[in-house]
């Protein structure tokens, strides 16, 4: 059984990057009771975006547990270890497979943990598909109130219960106000893995920061990466822009910066970017935001969600000495809170998970997807991690009972160079030879 709250709430997280990981942690804090003390287990899934250490302590957020696993062993420790309250932080195919394989593995028990998923920044593509594979959790968090509406709306035009849907806001917002210009000047251009994803884009925009910082000598400009070559993030990375800028001549006003995006704000007098989610974070801080227009304002890449948030500039009128003014009304529908109404962005998510946490007994965990409903749809997904299509482990799916090996963890790395290097070096080279 759960533990009691009188005693302390067991909290677990799996994800699957550094990015979800920090928003899985963050909020399993922020939506918890904050009267209740918290114990924090964190389950890192194993695959090609698995945090390093590096990155782990660079998202600077502590768990009381944190050790790596497959999908067949969580579920197992999910049917070995007591928690009230999971929160799934994963790609849309891996929260689905998690919530066959717990509704399997919790077949005839009296109780459950309750199960929260949602998504790490701004939702801007692939809307339905990532919702359905979500739907089934006990809470779908929706980071803004436009969220929460474009939410509920994909759950109940599919004929899904979007009771689910519950509004709160980025769990990673906060520091200090922006309090005018520092000295020196600085601009940061908050880099992004895959957007833009080809060189011709990316080589053009790190250009046109170099540029930034020669016409202006007194700025220091920054670019803000989010790994160093050979990790991983959420998402891939083809063509690190520190490869890119070995072949630049920079001047002395420039620099490449890794670290906390936090940190780096607290000294941010214009934050840059193509559609981070940074961007947010800046704009909760008042700090001046573009989200550039050079490439177009395209779906592909995402900038399109900051149209109406008076962000949008390209880098001339940057040069020539812009600052955006953002739109205060579009400002609120995102989750940002910057009135100083962020500490209640969570009081619902807490509300409805305390209430389910009283309930005697939580109903199966019941997905939108199932073998009727998506028979050539669901059975591949939940393949992929080694479940069948109701949920149980494959015969031979890999679930070691203890820690690998020597041996073991010199082929796991081994295979992780290798898959990298075909990422970022034999595939780029595959795809030039085919537009020849």
């Amino acid at each position: 059984m759960p533990a009691s709250a009188t005693k302390g709430l067991r909290v677990a997280v799996l994800a699957d990057s550094d990015t979800r990981w920090k928003w899985g942690a963050l909020t399993a804090k922020r939506t918890v009771s904050v009267e209740s003390d918290i114990r924090l287990d964190g389950y890192l899934l194993r695959g090609r975006a698995t945090p390093t250490a590096r990155q782990l302590r660079e998202v600077g957020v502590h768990a009381d547990s944190l050790r790596e696993v497959t999908a067949v062993e969580f579920l197992r420790a999910m049917t070995e270890e007591s928690y009230d309250v999971l929160v799934l932080s994963l790609v849309g195919g891996g929260v689905q497979a998690m919530l066959h394989g717990l509704r399997r593995a919790w077949e005839g028990r009296s109780k459950r943990p309750v199960v929260v998923t949602g998504y790490v920044g701004v939702v801007y593509e692939k809307l339905a598909d990532g919702l359905l594979l979500r739907h089934g959790a006990d809470l779908v968090l929706a980071n803004s109130r436009q969220d929460a509406d474009r939410f509920r709306d994909v759950y109940e035009g599919v004929g899904a219960d979007a009771s689910s849907v519950t509004e709160v806001a980025l769990p990673f917002l906060g520091g200090a106000p922006y309090e005018g210009e520092h000295d020196p000047y600085t601009v940061v251009f908050a880099a992004q893995p895959s957007v833009p994803d080809s060189r011709k884009d990316r080589t053009y925009l790190l250009d046109r920061l170099v540029q930034h910082a020669r016409l202006h000598p007194e700025r220091e400009v920054l670019l803000k990466l989010r790994s160093r070559p050979g990790e991983h993030t959420t998402h891939l990375e083809e063509l690190p822009y520190q490869k890119l800028a070995q072949r630049s001549d920079l001047p002395p006003n420039f620099r490449l910066v890794y670290g906390h995006m936090g940190e780096v704000l607290d000294r941010t007098d214009l934050l840059v970017t193509v559609s981070s989610t940074a961007a947010l974070e800046s704009l909760h801080r008042r700090i001046p935001t573009v989200v550039l227009t050079d490439l177009g304002v395209r779906e592909v890449l995402g900038n399109h969600h900051f149209v109406g948030s008076g962000c949008l500039a390209s880098w001339d009128q940057l040069d020539a000495g812009h600052r955006p003014v953002p739109d205060e009304e579009w400002v609120a529908r995102q989750g940002v809170a910057a009135d100083g109404a962020y500490e209640t962005a969570f009081d619902a998510a807490r509300e409805r998970i305390a209430k389910l946490l009283a309930t005697p007994a939580l109903p199966p965990l019941a997905p939108y997807y199932t073998p009727e409903t998506a028979p050539g749809y669901l059975p591949g997904i939940l393949a992929r991690h080694h479940l069948g299509p109701d949920g149980t482990p494959l015969p031979g799916a890999p679930a070691a009972d203890k820690e690998p090996g020597p041996v073991r963890q010199i082929v796991r790395r081994a295979a992780r160079g290798a898959y990298r290097h075909g990422v970022q070096r034999v595939a780029p080279v595959i795809r030039r030879m085919g537009e020849l």
